[in-house]
C-alpha cells in the first residue's frame, strides 16, 4: 500500500497497465455467507445457565422465524449410559468415560450438521460444556470446514453467588442424572462434578487472541454483569446477540386473562371496541379481589388499548400499561360482524379462513402470523419481567402462551383460552407449565372449532355447525333458536 501525495490511498499491487493506462482489475466478491445455516456453540462450566438460555434462544428463535432445534450432548450420553452413577464419569483419567462423553459430543455435532443441511432449517444449538480448545477446534472444523456454514461460540460464565446457589437448586430438581438421588448426595456430587471440569476447563479468550476466526459472545452472570462479544456479523448471530443481551429471570411466573365478556361476545360480534356486558363487568370485580389476595411483589398490569381490557383491569391498583400491541386481530372488512353475516355476506372468506387460520388474512384486515409479528418486541420485554398480568384477547393469548408452551404453529389458532378465566404460567428448569383458575361467572363460549367442510362451496348451515351459542340481545340475554 502507498499513500500519494494527496493522502489518499494506493494498493499499487490491484493497478495494472493497459496499453498505457493504469487500471484497476474487477472487483472479485466474496463468497455470500451471511444467510448460511448457523451452529451456535454453548460453551461454560455446569451450573452457569447454558441449557436455560440454550432453550429460551430456541423457542425465540423459532417464533420469530428461524427454525432452530437444541441438540443436549448430555442427553447423548444418557444414551450410551441409562443410569448415571456418580461424578467419577467427568474426571479426565477415567479414560473409558471420557471416550463416551467424547462419542457423546461427536454424535451430537454429526446431528446438528445433518439437521442443518435440511431444507428450511436455520439455527443448530449444540449445548454442552465444550470446555477444551480441541472440542470447539472439531466443532469449527465439521461445521465450517467441511460444510461451509456458519458457527458462533457462546459462553456463560457466572460467579455470582446468588445465581449460582440458584442455578445448582434447579439442577438438583430437574436433571435427570439426580432423580433418584438424596439432595445431600446430589449436592456433594454436583460439587465434584464441577471440581473436574474446572480442571479442564480452557476459557475462549477474545480479541486478537481468540482461538477461531467465528463470532464469540461471554455472557457474564446471566447478563446481569453484562457481555462481551468479539466479531459479531451476519444476520442471525446479530438477532441472537440482541436477544442474550439482556438479562432474563431465572425464576419466573406470568398471569394472563382475557377481558371480562363484552357486549359483543355475549350477541356473537368480532373485533369491534365494544364495552364489557354486565357479566363482564362482575368479573372484572372478581379478577381484582382474585389478584389482590395474591399480594405479588412488584406486579404490573399490561392491557391492550381497547376499552373492555382497560375497564376489565380498572380495579387492579398496580402501574397499568396499555399496549396497542395486544390489541385483538384486525379483522378488516369483517369488523363487528357476526358468524351468521360472515356466512351470509363473506361466504368465500370464511371458507378461506377455515382452509389456513393460522396465515389467513381478513381483508384490509390481519393474520394470526401478523399478530404473532408485532408481539415480538412485547414478548422480547415479557421474558425479562416476572409478576405481569397480561390482561388481552382470545387471538393475541392464543399466540402469546402458544410461545411460552412452545406449541406447533399450525395449533395456535386453536388454542382454547376461554372467558373468565385466569391463566398462570411459571418457569421450571426450562420450560414452562400452565396452570388456570376458572372464575364462578358465566359468561360465552367464542371456541368455535374448526369445521369439517371448509370448502368454497360449502353451505351456510355447514359453516356455521361449530358455532357455539350467544345471545341475541344484551339486555334480555335470551339464547338464540
Amino acid at each position: 500500500m502507498n499513500i500519494n501525495n494527496n493522502n489518499s490511498i494506493i494498493n499499487t499491487e490491484a493497478v495494472e497497465e493497459n496499453n498505457g493506462n493504469r487500471v484497476q482489475p474487477p472487483y472479485k466478491k466474496p463468497a455470500l455467507r451471511q444467510y448460511a445455516p448457523l451452529l451456535v456453540a454453548m460453551v461454560g462450566l455446569p451450573g452457569r445457565g447454558k441449557s436455560l438460555l440454550a432453550h429460551r434462544l430456541s423457542r425465540y428463535m423459532n417464533f420469530t422465524g428461524d427454525a432452530t432445534k437444541v441438540f443436549d450432548i448430555s442427553e447423548y450420553r444418557r444414551k450410551h449410559v441409562t443410569k448415571y452413577s456418580s461424578h467419577e464419569m467427568f474426571r479426565a483419567d477415567n479414560l473409558p468415560a471420557y471416550r463416551i462423553r467424547q462419542q457423546s459430543f461427536r454424535e451430537a455435532l454429526e446431528d446438528a450438521a445433518k439437521w442443518l443441511k435440511e431444507p428450511e432449517h436455520s439455527v443448530a444449538i449444540l449445548d454442552g460444556p465444550n470446555v477444551s480448545r480441541a472440542q470447539r477446534q472439531e466443532i469449527y472444523d465439521v461445521i465450517n470446514g467441511g460444510l461451509g456454514f456458519r458457527v458462533m461460540f457462546i459462553e456463560c460464565v457466572c460467579e455470582d453467588p446468588i445465581i449460582l446457589e440458584q442455578n445448582f437448586k434447579d439442577i438438583l430438581k430437574y436433571s435427570v442424572d439426580y432423580r433418584n438421588m438424596a439432595t445431600k448426595d446430589a449436592l456433594t456430587d454436583l460439587t465434584y462434578k464441577m471440581a473436574h471440569y474446572q480442571a479442564q476447563y480452557e476459557s475462549p479468550a477474545l480479541g486478537s487472541q481468540w482461538e477461531l476466526p467465528s463470532p464469540m459472545v461471554k455472557l457474564l452472570d446471566a447478563g446481569h454483569g453484562g457481555l462481551v462479544a468479539h466479531g459479531i456479523s451476519g444476520v442471525r448471530e446479530s438477532k441472537i446477540l440482541a436477544y442474550i443481551s439482556v438479562p432474563k429471570p431465572t425464576q419466573q411466573t406470568l398471569y394472563f386473562s382475557r377481558h371480562g365478556e363484552s357486549e359483543f361476545n355475549v350477541i356473537g360480534r368480532i373485533g369491534g371496541d365494544a364495552p364489557l356486558s354486565p357479566r363482564g363487568r362482575l368479573y372484572a370485580q372478581a379478577l381484582a379481589k382474585h389478584v389482590q389476595a395474591l399480594n405479588l411483589p412488584s406486579l404490573q398490569v399490561w392491557t391492550s388499548t381497547l376499552k373492555r381490557t382497560k375497564a376489565t383491569a380498572a380495579g387492579i391498583l398496580v402501574p397499568q400499561q396499555h399496549l396497542s400491541e395486544l390489541d385483538e386481530i384486525y379483522s378488516g372488512d369483517c369488523e363487528n360482524l357476526t358468524y351468521e353475516e360472515l356466512a351470509t355476506h363473506f361466504p368465500r372468506e370464511l371458507a378461506l379462513r377455515d382452509c389456513d387460520k393460522l396465515r389467513y388474512r381478513y381483508p384490509q384486515g390481519e393474520s394470526y402470523l401478523d399478530v404473532m409479528k408485532r408481539l415480538e418486541p412485547v414478548l422480547f420485554q415479557m421474558e425479562c419481567e416476572t409478576n405481569i398480568l397480561s390482561i388481552s384477547h382470545q387471538a393475541v393469548l392464543r399466540c402469546i402462551l402458544s410461545y411460552f408452551l412452545e406449541s406447533d404453529p399450525e395449533e395456535v389458532p386453536y388454542v382454547h383460552v376461554p372467558l373468565h378465566t385466569i391463566i398462570k404460567l411459571t418457569l421450571h428448569g426450562h420450560s414452562y407449565t400452565m396452570e388456570t383458575v376458572k372464575m364462578p361467572i358465566d359468561c360465552v363460549d367464542t371456541n368455535r372449532a374448526k369445521p369439517v367442510n371448509c370448502s368454497v362451496g360449502r353451505t351456510p348451515e355447514d359453516a356455521l355447525l361449530t358455532l357455539p351459542a350467544h345471545y341475541d340481545s344484551v339486555n334480555n340475554l335470551t339464547p338464540c333458536p
